[in-house]
């Protein structure tokens, strides 16, 4: 068969088909991440924060230390927030 010579409709059918095979194994791969809310993926991204995930997990002083550092961090933002709030609402 030479290059010019039309595609038979078997030939186009075929790649048509590996396309669609391709573009449902993205979805599928991209599925997990679409398929969950955005809330649901900022509290699971929240909790694996806070929870230290990202330290190194042979190393409890360190998991333990980026814990404590990083709620104690929330806990003075939450604070600011309403001393700002009580500070400036009056």
């Amino acid at each position: 068969m030479t290059e010019r010579e039309p595609k038979s409709r078997q030939q186009r059918q075929d790649e048509k088909a590996r396309q669609a095979e391709r573009a449902l194994e993205r979805v599928d791969a991209e599925g997990e991440a679409l398929g969950t809310s955005a809330f649901a993926r900022t509290a699971n991204r929240a909790r694996d924060h806070l929870g230290a995930n990202d330290a190194d997990p042979n190393d409890p002083i360190e998991i333990w230390g980026t814990r404590i550092g990083r709620i104690g961090g929330v806990i003075f933002a939450i604070f600011l927030v309403l001393w700002l709030v009580n500070h400036f609402t009056r």
